[in-house]
C-alpha cells in the first residue's frame, strides 16, 4: 500500500459537507455490503498509517460528498476500494498541509486526484479568492503529474451513471492494460479500448481499431457478451453499441 505522503505545492483545499465517521454511517444508511466494506477499509487506512496528520484526518471522517461518491458511483462500479486512499496529504507552497479527497494510486509513481465539488462554496458562494485557489490548485495538481477528476455533488446525485462511465474511464487512463487473462489478444484490447472510452463503442469503431473486418468485430463482441464482459447498450435485434459492465 502507498500510504507514505506525495510532496506537492499548492494552495487552500476547503471541505464543504459534514464528516461522517466509520462508526456513524451505520447511522446514515442501512448496514449492507457497501457499509461493511467502507468501514474495514477506512479502518484499514487509520490503523495502517503512520503520518499522525493524516490519521486524525482520517479518525474525523470522510466528507458527505466523498460517502456518496464511493456509496454510489466508486462502489457499484469497482466492488471494492482498491488502491483509493482518502485524505490524501500533500504539500501547500508555505510549507504547509492540505489533503486530497481520494487519491487514486495503483503504483508508487501514479497519481490520480478525485475531488468532489459541491455547489456552494464550489460555484453559488464562489468568490475571487476561492476562484483563485481553485485555479492554483488545479494547476500545481497538473504540474506535480496528478490526473484530476473533478465530480460536482450534483452530478452525483442527478447523472450517476454518466458519472460512473467517467469514474471508469478515469481509472481505465491508469490500469488499461489490464484484463481477463482467459482472453485473446483480440479479446483484450477490446476489454482496454473500451475501459478507455468514455462513450458506448460501435463494432465499426472497434474494427477501425483492430484493423480487423467488421464482422470479426461483431464475433468477438458477442462472445464478450456471453462472458459477461460487455453489455448491449443500444440496439435489440442487432446490437449497435457495447460498454464495459460495471466491476470488470
Amino acid at each position: 500500500m502507498y500510504l507514505l505522503s506525495t510532496p506537492l505545492l499548492f494552495p487552500f483545499l476547503s471541505s464543504f459537507s459534514p464528516r461522517i465517521t466509520p462508526t456513524l454511517i451505520k447511522d446514515v444508511f442501512p448496514m449492507s455490503t457497501f457499509d461493511q466494506e467502507f468501514n474495514g477499509w477506512l479502518q484499514n487506512q487509520i490503523a495502517e498509517e503512520p503520518n499522525h496528520r493524516r490519521r486524525e484526518f482520517l479518525e474525523n471522517g470522510l466528507g458527505h460528498g466523498t460517502l456518496v461518491f464511493l456509496r454510489d458511483i466508486w462502489f457499484p462500479t469497482f466492488g471494492n476500494f482498491n488502491h483509493l486512499y482518502p485524505e490524501w496529504e500533500v504539500r501547500d507552497f508555505n510549507d504547509g498541509y492540505r489533503y486530497l479527497d481520494l487519491a487514486y494510486r495503483p503504483g508508487p509513481h501514479v497519481k490520480g486526484c478525485i475531488e468532489i465539488q459541491g455547489y456552494g462554496p464550489h460555484a453559488r458562494d464562489l468568490d475571487v479568492r476561492r476562484f483563485k485557489d481553485l485555479c492554483w490548485r488545479h494547476s500545481l495538481l497538473a504540474l506535480d503529474g496528478w490526473i484530476l477528476l473533478p465530480i460536482a455533488y450534483l452530478s452525483i446525485k442527478e447523472e450517476p451513471s454518466r458519472c460512473q462511465q467517467l469514474t471508469l474511464a478515469f481509472v481505465g487512463k491508469f490500469i488499461s492494460g489490464d484484463a481477463p487473462t482467459e482472453l485473446s489478444w483480440l479479446e483484450a484490447e477490446i476489454v482496454r479500448y473500451t475501459r478507455r472510452t468514455l462513450h458506448p463503442v460501435t463494432p465499426l469503431e472497434i474494427a477501425q481499431h483492430l484493423h480487423i473486418s467488421v464482422r470479426h468485430t461483431r464475433k468477438l463482441l458477442v462472445k464478450l457478451k456471453e462472458k459477461q464482459i460487455l453489455m448491449v447498450t443500444s440496439g435489440k435485434k442487432r446490437a449497435r453499441t457495447y460498454t464495459l459492465r460495471s466491476r470488470i
